[in-house]
C-alpha cells in the first residue's frame, strides 16, 4: 500500500509540473472562466481526463509505437494548428459584441446555458488532442510510467492515473476559481481584453504547432 501511495504522489507531482506549463488548455480555462465561472475549469479537465483515460487504455493495448510515428506528429501538429486558429477566429469575431452582463444572471452569477456543459467537456478533449506534445509526453514518459506501475497490477495503473488527473484538476480548478472570483471586477473593456489576449495566445500556439509540423516534414524528406 505504501508503494501505491508513492506511485500516486509521484504521479501527482509530475502531472502538476506538466499542468503548470502554459498551453491551449490553460488559455481556454482562463477565457471560459471569465465568461462562465468556476465550473469551466473542472469541465475542461473532465474532457481532458476522458481523452487521457482512452489514451492510457490504448497504451496498455500496445499502441505506443503507433503514437511515436512521425506522420502522426505531423498530422496532429497541422490539424491542431488549424483547430486552434479556428477557435481563435471565433473569439476575435465575437469581440465587438462581448458584454459581461450577457453572461451574468440576475444574482450576478454566470449563466451556463443548456448544452454548454457538454461543449466545455468536448473543448477539453479537442484542445488536448490538438497539442502534439501532449501525445509525445504520453508516448514517452507516460508509457514508461505505465509500464512501471503495471508491476503492481491494475491498482498500480489506477493510482498512477488518479494522481495524474487530480494534479490537472487541482491546478486548473484553482486557476478557474481565481478568474471566476475576479469576474465581478470585470468591465466590458477588461472582458474583451482578456478574450483578445487568450485568442492571441491560441494563434501563437497554432503557429508554433504548424511550424513544428512543417519542420518535421523537412526532416522526413
Amino acid at each position: 500500500m505504501l508503494t501505491l501511495f508513492t506511485v500516486f504522489f509521484s504521479s501527482f507531482v509530475i502531472g502538476l509540473s506538466g499542468a503548470l506549463m502554459p498551453g491551449p488548455l490553460l488559455t481556454a480555462t482562463i477565457n471560459e472562466s471569465s465568461r462562465r465561472g468556476f465550473l469551466s475549469g473542472p469541465l475542461l479537465v473532465l474532457g481532458h481526463g476522458i481523452l487521457e483515460l482512452a489514451l492510457v487504455l490504448a497504451l496498455l493495448a500496445g499502441m505506443a509505437p503507433f503514437l511515436r510515428a512521425d506522420w502522426l506528429f505531423v498530422t496532429i501538429s497541422l490539424a491542431g494548428g488549424a483547430i486552434l486558429l479556428w477557435m481563435a477566429y471565433g473569439m476575435f469575431r465575437t469581440l465587438p459584441s462581448l458584454s459581461i452582463d450577457r453572461v451574468m444572471g440576475p444574482t450576478n452569477e454566470p449563466m451556463i446555458a443548456k448544452g454548454e456543459h457538454r461543449q466545455l467537456v468536448f473543448s477539453g478533449i479537442l484542445l488536448s488532442l490538438s497539442n502534439p506534445y501532449w501525445t509525445i509526453w504520453w508516448a514517452s514518459i507516460g508509457i514508461g510510467y505505465i509500464l512501471y506501475c503495471q508491476r503492481f497490477g491494475l491498482w498500480g495503473v489506477v493510482f498512477f492515473f488518479t494522481g495524474h488527473i487530480l494534479a490537472d484538476l487541482t491546478y486548473y480548478s484553482a486557476v478557474s476559481a481565481a478568474i471566476a472570483k475576479g469576474r465581478r471586477f470585470f468591465s466590458d473593456r477588461i472582458y474583451r481584453g482578456v478574450t483578445a489576449a487568450c485568442a492571441s495566445f491560441l494563434v501563437v500556439f497554432a503557429c508554433y504547432f504548424v511550424y513544428t509540423g512543417l519542420q518535421k516534414i523537412a526532416t522526413m524528406i
